[in-house]
C-alpha cells in the first residue's frame, strides 16, 4: 500500500480570484475578495487607479462599501430602540467605518465573457443585528462598466442599510490640480475633524463647488455631496486635455464622496445611498435606508470614457 501522504494544496492568493471581463475594448479585473474593482481600462489605458493581483486595496480602493459606507460615530448606533455597537477601524478617529463586506469573500454566481456576479450574505454579529444577502454585477460593453447592486434582507429582523463603491478615476498624466472636474451637487456637508456630520450647506462661493467644471486647482477634499442638479442620473466628469471619464449613477445613490489623495494623481469618486454617520440622527440620518423582512433595494453606477 502506497503510504505516502498527499502532496498539500498550493497556497492560495491571499485576496482570491481575480475575475477577469471585457467587450467592446473594456477590460476589467474584479476580485473575489469584496468584489473589489481591480482594473478597468479601455484600450489599455485605466479609467481607474489599479491595484495589482494578490494584493489588499490601500485606501478602499475599488473597494464595495457595505452595509453602510463611510463612517459611523464610536461604531455607535440606536436601531429600532437597541443599541448597536460595531467594531471601531478608524482608529485614529474613533469610527466604524466603510461597512463589512469589503474583506470578506464573494461567491461567484455567473461569470462570462463580458460580466461577473458574485454574492455574500452578511451574518448577525455584534453591530449588526440581523442577516443580509448582497449581490454584486459587473459589466463591461459599448458604454463601458456598468456595477449592479442587490441587497435583500434574509432574515427576521429589520435593518439599516448603505452602500457605496470606492473607485478611484484616473485621466491620464499629470496632477488632478489640471483636471477639469463638474460635479451637479448644490450641497455639501460640513463635518468636524472626525469627518462626522455637523451641518449641510450652500456649495455657493465655496471650494467644494464643482458645478462649472472649472480647473479643480489645489482644492483639498474629503467632502460629502448632494443636492444634485440633474433630474434621473447624475453624472461626475473629468477632462484632462482630450481625455475624458465621467462616474454616472441612478438617483438611489443621491449622495457621493469626492476625496483627494495625498498624492494628488487620481480622485476618488464614491456614490452614495447615504450621507456619513447616516444610521444616527443628525443632518444625514433622513438618508438611511430602512429593510423589513424580505425587503430588496436595487441599484446601478457605472464608468466610461
Amino acid at each position: 500500500m502506497d503510504s505516502t501522504p498527499d502532496s498539500p494544496s498550493p497556497p492560495q492568493p491571499l485576496t482570491g480570484r481575480d475575475y477577469e471581463i471585457s467587450a467592446a475594448g473594456y477590460r476589467a479585473t474584479v476580485c473575489e475578495q469584496g468584489a473589489t474593482l481591480r482594473s478597468l481600462t479601455l484600450e489599455g489605458s485605466d479609467l481607474v487607479l489599479p491595484s495589482a493581483a494578490g494584493t489588499l486595496p490601500e485606501g478602499s480602493r475599488g473597494q464595495q462599501l457595505t452595509p453602510w459606507p463611510n463612517r459611523i460615530r464610536d461604531g455607535h448606533y440606536v436601531f429600532d430602540g437597541a443599541d448597536q455597537q460595531l467594531a471601531v477601524n478608524e482608529v485614529d478617529r474613533n469610527n466604524a467605518i466603510h461597512g463589512l463586506v469589503r474583506w470578506m469573500f464573494f461567491d461567484a454566481v455567473e461569470h462570462t465573457a463580458d460580466s461577473i456576479t458574485q454574492t455574500v450574505e452578511v451574518p448577525a454579529q455584534p453591530g449588526w443585528p440581523g442577516r443580509i444577502e448582497i449581490t454584486v454585477t459587473h459589466r463591461v460593453g459599448a458604454d463601458g462598466l456598468t456595477v449592479e447592486v442587490g441587497a435583500r434582507n434574509v432574515g427576521p429582523t429589520a435593518l439599516p442599510f448603505g452602500y457605496a463603491p470606492h473607485p478611484y478615476l484616473v485621466a491620464g498624466q499629470g496632477p488632478i490640480d489640471d483636471w477639469q472636474v463638474s460635479a451637479p451637487f448644490g450641497t455639501y456637508l460640513v463635518t468636524d475633524d472626525r469627518l462626522l456630520p455637523i451641518q449641510l450647506a450652500s456649495v455657493a462661493r465655496r471650494p467644494e463647488d464643482l458645478r462649472a467644471g472649472d480647473r479643480f486647482g489645489d482644492r483639498v477634499l474629503d467632502t460629502a455631496y448632494t443636492g444634485t442638479t440633474e433630474s434621473g442620473r447624475w453624472q461626475v466628469e473629468i477632462r484632462n486635455g482630450a481625455t475624458t471619464r465621467v462616474l454616472w449613477a441612478d438617483p438611489e445613490l443621491g449622495w457621493t464622496q469626492i476625496y483627494t489623495p495625498d498624492d494628488r494623481a487620481s480622485l476618488a469618486v464614491e456614490p452614495m445611498t447615504c450621507g456619513p454617520d447616516a444610521f444616527n440622527e443628525g443632518p444625514t440620518h433622513d438618508s438611511m435606508l430602512r429593510l423589513g423582512p424580505g425587503d430588496e433595494v436595487h441599484l446601478r453606477w457605472g464608468i466610461h470614457a
